[in-house]
């Protein structure tokens, strides 16, 4: 069994979708995280192993190599893939209640601002690492992420920004949810983003990388 999921492992790690996906050269022909998912839970494995000792463990070792840039983009997006591919067997699961999330993560790129690739790399890292994820898209005002916290009660948020004129929304945003919501927990990041920043505006975390964040959310819920 622990062998089936230590395959399961490899195949987020290396990005390997299905059977039929070429990509990567080295497991071409292989079954899959979809093939290999699917009959783990044929053969009884508990889905909550599938999730924490499969799939998480595959996405924290491309959030590594990420952050020591041993993998880039495109690499990270296929092992995300994969795991989306998985992720679909196990939502059952996650609707009965049999499979527990570590909790709510609320995400947006700031006011102002149209990028995307670092939001969504972030959200499925995230994702990946057993949250459930409340991507609110680009171009997202202050009133939007207090609503979304106010829905989902203690969820942490985390603020993407790639432009340095758009930066500056983060501190109106951060405050207005400080304002609505004290106890609130906000993440920032972003290729302009500080950790200088991040304290200047009142802001609880900052990451250069998504493996950071993915640290910082699983230290708050330890």
């Amino acid at each position: 069994m622990s062998e089936l999921l230590a395959q399961i492992a490899e195949c987020i790690e290396f990005g390997k979708i299905n059977k039929a996906a070429p990509f990567p050269p080295q497991m071409k022909g292989q079954d899959g995280a979809d093939e290999l998912t699917k009959q783990a839970i044929e053969e009884g494995v508990i889905a909550q192993d599938i999730l924490t000792e499969g799939l998480m463990v595959g996405m924290q070792k491309v959030g590594v190599k990420f952050r020591e840039n041993k993998v880039f983009v495109p690499q990270v997006l296929m092992s995300a893939k994969a795991m989306s591919t998985a992720m679909v067997h196990l939502k059952p699961f996650f609707l009965s209640g049999e499979v527990k999330q570590k909790g709510t993560f609320i995400i947006g790129t700031v006011e102002g601002d149209l990028h995307d690739i670092g939001k969504n790399l972030v959200s499925m890292m995230v994702e990946g690492n057993g949250w459930k994820v409340v991507d609110l898209g680009t171009d997202v005002k202050a009133e939007q992420f207090v609503a979304a916290m106010k829905e989902h009660e203690n969820a942490f948020v985390g603020l993407s920004a790639l432009l340095t004129t758009t930066m500056v929304n983060m501190e109106k945003i951060t405050k207005a949810i400080k304002e609505e919501l004290p106890n609130a927990k906000v993440a920032v990041g972003g290729a302009p983003v500080t950790a200088d920043f991040c304290a200047k505006i009142g802001a609880d975390a900052y990451s250069a990388d998504p493996q950071g964040l993915v640290e910082y959310l699983n230290s708050q819920v330890a």
